[in-house]
C-alpha cells in the first residue's frame, strides 16, 4: 500500500536541496560580474527575468485553481495539466530563469534553470513511483498521453467549471511571490559589489 506521507516527504527534500543550489549559485553571483561594459544588456537581462517572474506567479496561481488539494486524491486532467504533468514545475523553472536572471547573465540565470530541473527531475520521479502505485491504470494512462514538462498544446481540454479551493490558491500565489525576492537580494550584491565589500573575481555573460 502506497504511503500517505511519501509525497511530503519527497517535497521536504525537494525544498532543502533546491534551496542549498539556489544558494550556492546566489554566491557564484556575489563575486561575478555581468555584462560590465554594456549596461544597457545587463539591465536588459534584468527586466526580461522580471517578466519571467510575473508569468512563473500567475501560471503557478493559474495551476493552482485546478490541482490545489487534489493531488493525493485524483488525477487531475483538466486545464494546464491537459498540457504537460507538471505545469507547476514548468512555470517554476521560468521563475528560476528570472531570479538569475536579476544577476544581469544569461549563464547564471541558465543555471539557475539547470538547477531547478535537476532537483525538480527527480522529485518527479518520486513522485510518479508513488502516483502509479497509487493510481494504477488511471496514472499510466495520463502519461501515455500527457508530456512530462514540455506542454503539448493540441492536447487542450477543459471543464465548464472547477472547484476552487481558496487556501490553496493563496498557499501558492504566496509561495509564487517568493521569486520577486531575488529583485532585491541580487540589487543588494550588486551594491555590495560596487562599494568593494565583495570582491569580483571574474566576469562572465
Amino acid at each position: 500500500m502506497a504511503d500517505p506521507d511519501h509525497l511530503r516527504r519527497v517535497q521536504l527534500i525537494r525544498k532543502a536541496a533546491l534551496l542549498f543550489a539556489l544558494l550556492a549559485a546566489c554566491a557564484l553571483a556575489a563575486i561575478t560580474n555581468t555584462f560590465a561594459s554594456v549596461p544597457w544588456l545587463h539591465d536588459g537581462v534584468e527586466v526580461l527575468g522580471r517578466a519571467m517572474i510575473v508569468i512563473c506567479v500567475v501560471g503557478r496561481a493559474w495551476c493552482s485553481l485546478y490541482i490545489g488539494g487534489r493531488k493525493k486524491a485524483e488525477i487531475v486532467t483538466g486545464g494546464p495539466y491537459s498540457l504537460c504533468r507538471n505545469p507547476l514545475y514548468l512555470f517554476s523553472f521560468i521563475g528560476a530563469f528570472g531570479m538569475g536572471a536579476q544577476t544581469g547573465s544569461i549563464v547564471i540565470a541558465l543555471l539557475f534553470v539547470i538547477i531547478a530541473f535537476a532537483v525538480f527531475y527527480v522529485t518527479v520521479r518520486q513522485e510518479e513511483v508513488w502516483l502509479t502505485t497509487t493510481f494504477g491504470d488511471e496514472y499510466r494512462a495520463y502519461c501515455a498521453r500527457t508530456p512530462r514538462f514540455w506542454p503539448r498544446f493540441s492536447k487542450w481540454r477543459d471543464t465548464d467549471t472547477i472547484e476552487v479551493r481558496p487556501v490553496f490558491f493563496l498557499t501558492t500565489l504566496r509561495d509564487g511571490l517568493a521569486f520577486f525576492l531575488a529583485i532585491p537580494i541580487f540589487e543588494a550584491l550588486e551594491h555590495a559589489q560596487d562599494v568593494g565589500w565583495v570582491q569580483v573575481l571574474f566576469s562572465m555573460p
